[in-house]
This record gives structure tokens, sequence and C-alpha cells, in this order.
């Protein structure tokens, strides 16, 4: 196999249903009919090459400890600065431009709400400006795991209640620390995870299996950087929805070929007037603002209030950190 067939197989193959088992690059090797170290050398340029973060969780939100999406109002002038400040943060794992008033989004990450809110404190604080806090009341479809050949995704989300965070014990909160940094890329990566945290294999890659079954991991696989990719118009429609179409619609709008994630959010009159948030990943940016038409009329949304927040300029992106 060629090595721009290999790369892609890996990016779009295996952003979910990553084998589990105490060889899983052999196995991948296996199923692409290439050698195992041909696997980990091409996992490794595409890491390098910043096209994927890491192979391994993503963890579904607010199930082992606490987030939020979070916007402020900067002027234009001091953003930069801003962002800078905000990016210092650990907790933030997401910052970005978009297109608004409301200029810097980003997404805050903890063990537990005490800690969130104390970050959010401090991040306000240091920034200098209020922060609008948006935490999640509904997911419909939070994945970021979608094909890059154009054709429509099989996985069909399936919306979950809330449940409420995953109490850890000590050695399953050890694991979610190496879990942060990705799979090892070695011949045997959960032995590896073991040996770091003091348990046997076995166990780590029992826990692991038992946190996709549960919902706590939401999908494990190669995690790939979109932007790196080409999808470079990407935007973030939202809507307000009245309360008893909601969840109606959102799941509606997450079985969406194109709609990457999908979730209800608070309202915070009077500057947020929005309760539902679908992002739309492009290559073009006409053809996300087709996209987003289509949609609204397709689904009789017209009548609905919405704005669209096309991202400008990326400020950080790494995986989530738990503590």
């Amino acid at each position: 196999m060629q090595d721009d067939a290999l790369d892609f197989r890996l990016l779009n193959d295996f952003q979910r249903n990553f084998p589990l088992c105490p060889a899983p690059f052999g196995e991948l090797a296996a199923r692409l009919g290439v050698a195992e170290v041909a696997v980990l050398r091409m996992l490794e340029t595409l890491r390098r090459e910043g096209k994927i973060s890491r192979v391994g969780a993503v963890f579904a939100p607010k199930r082992i400890g606490a987030s939020t999406l979070a916007a402020m109002a900067v002027p234009h002038e001091a953003l930069g600065s801003v962002a800078e400040a905000v990016n210092r943060f650990p907790e933030v794992n997401h910052n970005y431009e978009r297109e608004h008033r409301y200029n810097l989004w980003f997404v805050v990450t903890a063990g537990s709400e005490g800690r969130l809110q104390a970050a959010l404190g401090a991040i306000e604080q240091s920034a200098g400006y209020p922060i609008l806090k948006l935490p999640l009341i509904q997911e419909y479809h939070i994945d970021l795991g979608f094909p890059l050949d154009g054709q429509a995704e099989k996985y069909q989300p399936q919306p979950r209640p809330f449940s409420p965070p995953t109490p850890l014990g000590e050695l399953e909160r050890r694991l979610v620390m190496a879990l942060q940094e990705g799979l090892p890329l070695f011949i045997r990566p959960f032995q590896v995870l073991a040996s770091r945290i003091g348990c046997d294999e076995s166990e780590v890659l029992e826990r692991i299996g038992r946190w996709i079954d549960e919902g706590v991991i939401k999908r494990f696989g190669v995690v790939v950087r979109h932007h790196e990719l080409g999808f470079t118009a990407n935007a973030m429609l939202v809507q307000d929805i009245p309360d008893d179409r909601v969840s109606e619609l959102g799941a509606t709008l997450a079985r969406e070929p194109g709609v990457t994630l999908c979730y209800q959010r608070p309202r915070v009159h009077p500057d947020w007037p929005y309760n539902l948030f679908c992002m739309i990943h492009g290559q073009v940016r006409h053809e996300v603002e087709k996209k987003i038409v289509e949609l609204r009329d397709r689904l009789n949304l017209t009548e609905y209030l919405h704005d669209t927040l096309f991202s400008l300029t990326r400020f950080k992106q790494t995986g989530a950190r738990y503590a």
C-alpha cells in the first residue's frame, strides 16, 4: 500500500472502532495489509505534521468532570493578547475567534464543578472581560469523527440523557490522566499505560471497554485535526428554538450529514437568545453557507431566530484536561 493510501485509510477508517487488544497497531496492519512498523511510522508522521492530535479516547462531556463552552466580547485590537491570556490556562482546550460581537470562544474543562468555576473566575480576572457561560444541557451529537471522503457518515448518533459525572477511583483517575496524552505509539501501548499507572494490561483494556459501553468514552481511535486536513470553513449555527421543540429538532439536526456537533445550551438574556447549537465543517465557505440555508429551509426552521459564526482564527486546540 502506498503511503498516501495508508495515511488516508488511517485518518478516515479508524476515527472510531479502534481495536482494543494488546497489539492494536498490529491488528490495524493486518486489516490494511501492511507491516506493523509502517502503521506506527505513518501515525507518528501524521502526528508530527499536525494532521492528528493523538490516537486514543474522546471522553463524553461532563461524564468524568465538568466543562462549559464560554465566550467573550473582546475589542478587535485586544483580541490577540486576550486570547494569549486565556490560552495560558491548562483547563482551556479549544480557543477560537469567530465572526460575532462575542468573538472569542473557548472550552473549559476541569476535574470537578468547583474547579471549573474557579478556573472560569481566574480566566475572567486574567483576561479582563466578562465571560458568557454556556454549559451543556443536552447533547445530540458531540463527536467530531466524520468521513474525509465526502461519503455520508454511516455512524448515526443516538441522543443520550444527561448522566451525572462518574466517580473515579484512584486507579481510574490515573488512567484518565494517562489517556489524556493519547496512546504511546509502541507495539504494546496498553501495556505501557498499565506500567505507568500501576496495574495489569488486562485491567486497562477492560476499563476502557467498559467506559465505551457506558458512554463515558464517546469514541476511541484516531483524533484528526480538521483544519490541517482542509476543513477550514467551519461554522457554528445557533438558533432560538422553542423549548418544547428543541429536543426533537436537535435530534433531527444531529442525524444530518455534515453536522458534526449538535447540542442544547442555555439562553443568556439579553445578550444571547440562542439555545440550539450545531457545527458544520467544510472546505469551502460558500458550500457551508449553502448547506445551512438548505437545512433551515428543508427542516422548516426559517421562522426561528438564528446566527452563523464562522471560525476565523484558531488560537488553541488540544485534548481536554481532566486532571
